[in-house]
Order: C-alpha cells, then sequence, then structure tokens
C-alpha cells in the first residue's frame, strides 16, 4: 500500500502544481497583449487589465513555486532510487528550468514594480520576458517527463546509467510533441477560462467595454492555440504509437493486434474480457491515425504480459474525455472565428454562454491529459528501464504524509481562490459599462 500512497501523493501535488504551471505560461502573454493595446489607444481598460492580470499573475506564480518546491523535496523523498538512477540525466532540464524560473521572477519583479520607474519599451520587455521565461519553464520540465517515456542519451552497464549525452537526452523521441502539445493545452486552458470569465459579466452586461475587451484578448490566445491543439495532439498520438506500444493500446483500449484496427469513440474497457464495450468503432480509423495507413496492423494488450498492461480502465476513459473536450474547444475557436470575421462576437448571447460553460473545460482536459500520460506509462517509471515499484522508497507509513499533503493542499487553493476573487475578479471598474 506504501506505494499506492506514494503514486497518489505524487499524482495530487502534479494535479495541484500543474494549475499554477500552464497559468504562469499562458497569463504573461495576455498581460503583455493588454499592456500594447494600451500603449496604442492609451484606453483605461487595457491598462486595468494589465495591472489586474499582473497581479494575478504574481499571486499564481507565488503558489507554483510553492508546490513546484514540494514536487521537488517529494521526487528525492517518495522516489530516491529513481533520482539516484536517472538523476544524472533528467539534471540537466530540471537545472535549465531553474533558470528560467528565476530569469521569470527577476522580469516578475520589473514588470509588477516598474511602472512608473521603467520606459515603457523597458517595461513591456519585461512582461516579454515574462512570458518567455514562462514558457521556457514549462518545456524544460515536459522535457524531463518526455524522457521518462521515450528514454535515450545513455547505455545501461552494470544496473547503471553510463555514458549520458544530455542534449540526446533532453531533445528525446517523445520531446517536441510533448512540448508542443502542452504548450498549446497551456494556452488554450487559460485563454478559455478567461474568457469564459469576462462572458459571464458579459451577459449581464452586454456593453460592457472592460469585459469586451478582456474576452477579445483572451480569445485572441485561446482560438489558434484550440485550433492548433488537434493536430498536436495527432503528433504526439503518432510518437505514442511508435514508441510505446502498450500505452498507445491502452489509451484507444485496443487488445486485440489487428489490421483496419478500428478507432474506437467513448466504450468501457473490460480488462478481464479483454474488449471494450459500447465503443462506436470507425473501421481502420485507428491504423489510419497511428501509422498513416488504414491496413497497417495495431497491436493490441493481447500481445503483451498482463503484469505490464497500463491501468486501461482508467486510462481510455481520461483519453477520451481529453479528446472530447479538445475536440469541443475546436469548434467553440471556429465558431468564434466566424462570430468575429462576422463583426457579431459579442452580440451572440448563445456563444457567450457556451464561452462561460466552457470555463473550467480547458483545465480538466490538462488533468485528464496527465492521467493519460502518466498512468498510460505504468508500470514503467522510466519506460522500459525502471518500473514504478523498484522506485520508491522503502520508508513505510506513506498515508500520514499523502493525508497531510491533501489537507494542505486543501487550504492552500481556498486561500488562492480567495486572492483571487479579491484582487482580480473584484468588482468591475467605474466605466466599464460603456
Amino acid at each position: 500500500m506504501d506505494l499506492v500512497y506514494a503514486r497518489w501523493q505524487m499524482g495530487l501535488s502534479l494535479a495541484f502544481h500543474i494549475i499554477f504551471a500552464v497559468i504562469g505560461m499562458a497569463m504573461p502573454v495576455m498581460m503583455v497583449a493588454a499592456e500594447v493595446a494600451w500603449l496604442r489607444t492609451r484606453r483605461r481598460e487595457y491598462f486595468e487589465l494589465a495591472t489586474r492580470w499582473a497581479r494575478g499573475t504574481a499571486i499564481l506564480f507565488a503558489v507554483g513555486a510553492v508546490s513546484g518546491t514540494v514536487l521537488s523535496f517529494e521526487l528525492g523523498l517518495l522516489w530516491p532510487r529513481f533520482m539516484a538512477f536517472a538523476g544524472p540525466i533528467i539534471g540537466m532540464p530540471f537545472s535549465l528550468e531553474g533558470f528560467a524560473f528565476f530569469l521569470e521572477a527577476i522580469f516578475l519583479g520589473l514588470y509588477l514594480y516598474g511602472w512608473q520607474k521603467l520606459r515603457p519599451g523597458a517595461h513591456l520587455f519585461a512582461g516579454v520576458m515574462v512570458s518567455i521565461a514562462g514558457a521556457l519553464s514549462g518545456a524544460f520540465v515536459v522535457t524531463a517527463n518526455a524522457w521518462m517515456n521515450t528514454p535515450t542519451g545513455f547505455r545501461l552497464g552494470d544496473g547503471r546509467i553510463l555514458d549520458v549525452d544530455p542534449f540526446a537526452a533532453m531533445f528525446n523521441p517523445a520531446a517536441g510533441a510533448q512540448v508542443v502539445h502542452m504548450l498549446l493545452a497551456a494556452y488554450a486552458a487559460v485563454g478559455v477560462a478567461v474568457a469564459g470569465l469576462h462572458a459571464r459579466f458579459l451577459l449581464r452586461h452586454p456593453a460592457a467595454a472592460f469585459h469586451r475587451r478582456a474576452c477579445a484578448i483572451a480569445l485572441t490566445v485561446a482560438v489558434p492555440a484550440s485550433l492548433l491543439q488537434p493536430l498536436s495532439g495527432d503528433w504526439a498520438g503518432r510518437v505514442v504509437a511508435r514508441t510505446q506500444l502498450a500505452k498507445f493500446a491502452a489509451l484507444e483500449g485496443h487488445f486485440v493486434t489487428q489490421p483496419y484496427a478500428p478507432l474506437r469513440i467513448g466504450g468501457l474497457p473490460d480488462a478481464e474480457a479483454r474488449e471494450t464495450r459500447y465503443a462506436l468503432e470507425v473501421p481502420g480509423g485507428l491504423s489510419l491515425l497511428a501509422h498513416g495507413d488504414p491496413s497497417a496492423p495495431v497491436s493490441g494488450l493481447n500481445d503483451f504480459p498482463r503484469e505490464l498492461w497500463p491501468p486501461v480502465t482508467v486510462v481510455h476513459p481520461a483519453f477520451q474525455i481529453m479528446v472530447a473536450i479538445g475536440t469541443w474547444l475546436a469548434g467553440l475557436a471556429v465558431w468564434a472565428t466566424m462570430l468575429w470575421w462576422r463583426k457579431s462576437l459579442f452580440e451572440s448571447r448563445r456563444f457567450l454562454k457556451a464561452a462561460m460553460l466552457s470555463t473550467p473545460l480547458g483545465f480538466v482536459a490538462l488533468e485528464a491529459g496527465w492521467m493519460v500520460t502518466e498512468l498510460g506509462r505504468q508500470p514503467w517509471i522510466v519506460q522500459g528501464v525502471m518500473k514504478t515499484a523498484d522506485a520508491v522508497t522503502p520508508m513505510p507509513k506513506l498515508l500520514l504524509p499523502f493525508v497531510l499533503f491533501t489537507v494542505i493542499y486543501t487550504g492552500l487553493a481556498i486561500v488562492v481562490i480567495a486572492l483571487i476573487r479579491r484582487t482580480v475578479l473584484e468588482t468591475t471598474p467605474r466605466g466599464a459599462h460603456g
């Protein structure tokens, strides 16, 4: 059970931290866009948006720093054998992430306190650097996770990692697809969430200039990311199909190796019966998506020993949730583009209601996607090299820290929500209703 508690604690910590990580990537982009608009137009609403979003970025950056530090400690305390084994490789991307983090912190401080002290161009440059550093910070961490999925850049000797090539390890086969997919997911999730929050106010006050401009900036970030996300997902899926055959079979609920493998939409996998029930099947669809050829054979879970199966009953539904939400957000982006082209974006109450209801969906997709990534790799912590059970600490009674961290994260979440409500989502500024 200690292995289960260690995995639950790590999963809880990752699920909590990822929210702040993606906001730290995407919110500065909107903050900078608002400042650019203010410098060009001198409209007060844009200045108010830039300062509010900067305050929100600062709060969430601080919480993300704390939760990220906790994760660093947990890697060493819960998974010491993994760190001893893989530390020489993942040390480089984690060190680079640390540099990006400090760069982000420095320029965020300049941005927050430099409104009156820096020239406009220098102040805007600080915001741009916050955006770039935030994206780099996330990208470096994702390359380390990608290495765990497709380990390269070393050789094994006497159970140890030898001849490490840190660049080959960091630029492993899964790195490019995972980094692009993660960055787009961050921009789409945060952009849609912010647009949805302001759409809620626009349903009450349709002429509110402040919320119109806020929603427009958020959609400028969310729409391209949401449209590109299915393409990056296809790229990531093809990488998994080549490099992690059991994981690919699990996320598709695919048990029997066959050509013209069907693409399953929905369905409930039954691991004992070795079939996925109630799915809508598209003949040859899975073969086409995985290999570009509808007649290409796709390996099923039956080809692998039962003890090497990922938890298919969890991975497949999580994958379906991620894909369904990604498809919906892409459709919402197309809808927004059509309304913008017709100059009726904020006149459509149906669209505003859809955007409001979509507020949390990007984050749900993010959490589901990380479940697919992490659970889909099980029972391996490093694919094909080290099992999760062999990496966990021998320290007993891990239930206690799991319960303790659950309470702490719950309390911290309540505090963050209260702070954001008071500093970012406070009452509409004067003059915002037109």
